[in-house]
């Protein structure tokens, strides 16, 4: 037993901690870390990289140390000892352990000149600490980090979808981001357009064995937006073949995509069902809440001070998708860095003002394209959305559905979900059929251009 066992202490701010960053940004930066032993006034933990260590010293070693304090009622030291996998702590006297940390952290440090050069395809402020966490992404959060750890033993293959713009990319290159870091495993993240070049650059030049010795060979390979991999049958059909031998090695496979996998056209039918073997998340758009928690953790790592009026003004009038939020976010940041003075709400509003009005334009919602097209037929919104399936409601409800997927960016999970709860397979069989009538009915065209400028003249309302 020792002399001093803070273990109690430890946990009880472990436990804190973790109410006060949730469940999400907890698991990421303490899961790996460990209890090793304790002195007087000091408390060792492990690590399980330096890269981990330090990270948590930048962000959460002051805050550790005054919950100690506030439990123990004295300064505890925090040291440090960066543990290799598998590696066994000794049972020696814990004042000794303690006493040894300097050196072993020397060694850290020594090891770590030669640490690794920065991943050419990875984004540096791609990241899981700069990933807002809400009620919109938090299931496609918790299975990135727990991908991150794990590469390869679970959630394999892990498909991203979302809008344009709802942070996919960032989530993806996070996972790469971690693993490389904390791992000796490969990462390779593409995007799509770049794979489609390889793959032609190698087939014309006959080199198609190298082509499939490296992104066969690697542990984890992320590949973003699949769609453009559309109408292109002989790539597909390479991606499928990398697939299997990745998948099979149980190498991690993660793919970012705009749309749910059945809603792919001109698709191997072999590689959508792949897709879904795994997990397969879609990312919604963020709510005010969370809009404004990502607005203030952009200033944040931007050092910037930007009033709650000004973050409230923003998250009201811009719900397109994240990264207009943050470009707008942005502007005002590069003019307190320029002008050298505070952004007041008057300011926001002058400089955001071509912005906010093309939002205001261009943020057609689904309950209004569904009264435009109710009154358009004397029916009432909730018919759109209830079960009644007569003609009289159906083929008002399919124009409904095709109009809010051309005047919007809903998913079409979203549009069927604000009509009933209805399946997308649901929207895109009624997509497909108003498709159809149009080149059968010369009058339907008439009819949307009708409808389309009610909906446009209620939503300007």
């Amino acid at each position: 037993m020792e002399d001093f066992d803070y273990r109690d202490f430890w946990k009880e701010a472990l436990s804190r901690t973790e109410a006060e960053l949730g469940e999400g940004e907890f698991g990421t930066w303490f899961a790996g870390i460990c209890y090793l032993q304790s002195a007087k006034n000091c408390i060792v933990i492990g690590f399980p990289s330096g890269f981990h260590r330090d990270r948590f010293i930048k962000r959460y070693q002051s805050a550790i140390s005054e919950k100690l304090k506030s439990l123990s009622g004295t300064d505890i030291k925090l040291e440090y000892i960066v543990v290799q996998e598998n590696e066994v702590i000794p049972d020696k006297e814990t004042k000794q352990a303690a006493g040894e940390t300097e050196n072993i952290n020397a060694a850290a440090k020594e090891k770590e000149k030669k640490a690794k050069k920065k991943h050419s395809q990875l984004i540096d402020d791609y990241t899981f600490e700069k990933y807002v966490i809400g009620e919109n992404n938090k299931f496609a959060a918790n299975a990135a980090i727990a991908i991150s750890r794990n590469p390869g033993k679970a959630y394999n293959p892990f498909l991203i979808s979302g809008l344009v713009g709802m942070g996919k990319t960032h989530l993806m290159q996070a996972i790469g981001n971690y693993i490389y870091d904390n791992s000796e495993n490969k990462v390779i993240c593409i995007t799509s357009e770049d794979f489609l070049n390889e793959y032609m650059d190698h087939v014309a030049g006959g080199k198609m064995s190298s082509f499939k010795n490296k992104f066969r060979n690697t542990d984890v390979l992320l590949i973003d937006d699949i769609q453009f991999f559309q109408d292109k049958p002989r790539c597909q059909e390479e991606l499928f073949h990398t697939f299997n031998a990745l998948r099979n090695a149980n190498k991690q496979l993660v793919f970012t995509c705009d749309r749910a996998p059945l809603e792919l056209k001109n698709f191997d039918e072999r590689l959508i069902s792949r897709f879904t073997q795994g997990v397969w998340v879609d990312i919604q758009p963020p709510r005010y809440e969370e809009k404004c928690a990502i607005l203030k953790k952009t200033a944040e790592n931007r050092n910037a001070s930007i009033s709650n009026e000004v973050i409230d003004l923003i998250s009201k009038n811009i719900s397109t998708n994240i990264r207009d939020l943050i470009g707008a976010l942005n502007t005002l940041i590069s003019y307190t860095e320029i002008m050298g003075q505070e952004v007041t709400l008057e300011i926001a509003q002058q400089k955001l003002r071509d912005v906010l009005s093309s939002q205001r334009q261009a943020n057609l919602t689904i309950d209004t394209i569904q009264k435009a097209v109710a009154d358009f037929f004397s029916l009432n919104s909730g018919d759109l959305r209830g079960k009644k399936r007569s003609q009289k409601v159906s083929y008002p409800r399919q124009l409904a559905m095709y109009l809010c997927r051309e005047m919007t960016d809903y998913s079409t999970t979203e549009i069927g979900e604000a009509f009933g709860g209805r399946d997308h397979a649901t929207v895109i069989y009624s997509i497909d059929k108003i498709q159809g009538l149009k080149v059968t009915d010369p009058a339907l065209d008439s009819t949307l251009d009708n409808l389309k400028r009610r909906i446009k003249e209620l939503g300007i309302r």
